[in-house]
């Protein structure tokens, strides 16, 4: 289906990471027919550059191309309505597009998720959690005392109850979170979906030049502790070599189909490309 996967490791980071620690760096993995390479940049906007002239490039050479990032594209169904009057994932990434400043990984994600959390009058919005020392009045520090179905909304997508290790989108900080990187990432999404050739999955068919797509590297937990240990990489570097490497051969073997079923949930909430099927992406890795 693909001539080249590109898994991409996002960061939530409020600074330029260190040239020398690139823990928290955003970290990119390519791999193809003619091997693979990683790259890591200290700030979003550099990531997002390299990203352009990757699509680019791929295009101008007519090869087909998937891309991986590790965020949630959606929210539990019934956000999109409630924050922008329309049920489409496409529109809360406008929304964000325009609502989210980062200039030099410096932003203002806190701020906007209140902003968003004020529009629930019903009680403390969805959005939780911050760190400690920072006060974001309307923003709670804990999850306790929000109550999702005065919302109308539920509290974790499709997506999360088929990898229960996945964390929701609500929650901003902490270890595992996964929110903060979701709104510092839609942004991106919106621009990249708006180059010509690209389709962003589940939102629409997985048959454009560029697909972009939602990937979760912790399906690979155990080969990536490994990696990373033996061979002394972070673990954002070795997440993003080894799942590039395994979607490449899934594809490669045409069997990289099965990965795209999703259920009708995730036409408004995303979906988690793999979920239900680590076994096979660890498989995958010790194919020649």
């Amino acid at each position: 289906m693909f001539d080249r996967v590109i898994v991409v490791d996002w960061s939530a980071a409020n600074l330029p990471t260190s040239p020398t620690n690139r823990a928290n760096a955003v970290w990119i993995g390519c791999h193809d027919a003619e091997g693979g390479a990683e790259w890591h940049h200290r700030t979003r906007a550099g990531a997002e550059a390299q990203l352009v002239t990757l699509v680019d490039t791929a295009r101008a050479k007519g090869l087909r191309v998937l891309i991986g990032f590790d965020f949630a594209m959606g929210y539990p169904s019934g956000f999109a309505a409630r924050l922008t009057g329309k049920p489409r994932a496409q529109a809360v990434w406008h929304w964000l597009a325009e609502a989210i400043t980062d200039i030099d990984n410096r932003n203002n994600r806190f701020e906007v998720a209140t902003r968003i959390n004020a529009v629930f009058p019903e009680g403390p919005g969805p959005f939780w959690s911050h760190p400690s020392g920072q006060s974001w009045p309307g923003l709670p520090f804990r999850r306790a005392g929000i109550d999702y179905a005065a919302f109308g909304l539920a509290e974790t997508r499709a997506a999360e109850a088929a990898v229960p290790r996945a964390k929701s989108p609500w929650m901003l900080f902490n270890p595992g979170s996964v929110g903060s990187q979701s709104l510092l990432g839609l942004p991106m999404i919106h621009r990249l979906s708006q180059l010509p050739g690209v389709a962003v999955w589940p939102f629409a068919a997985p048959d454009a030049p560029v697909v972009l797509a939602e990937v979760y590297p912790s399906l690979l937990a155990g080969p990536v502790a490994i990696l990373a240990n033996g061979a002394g990489l972070t673990a954002d570097q070795a997440q993003v070599r080894l799942l590039s490497r395994a979607l490449f051969q899934l594809a490669r073997a045409e069997r990289l189909a099965l990965l795209f079923d999703a259920p009708a949930e995730a036409a408004e909430e995303g979906w988690i490309l793999g979920a239900h099927h680590a076994p096979l992406l660890a498989e995958a890795l010790t194919w020649p």
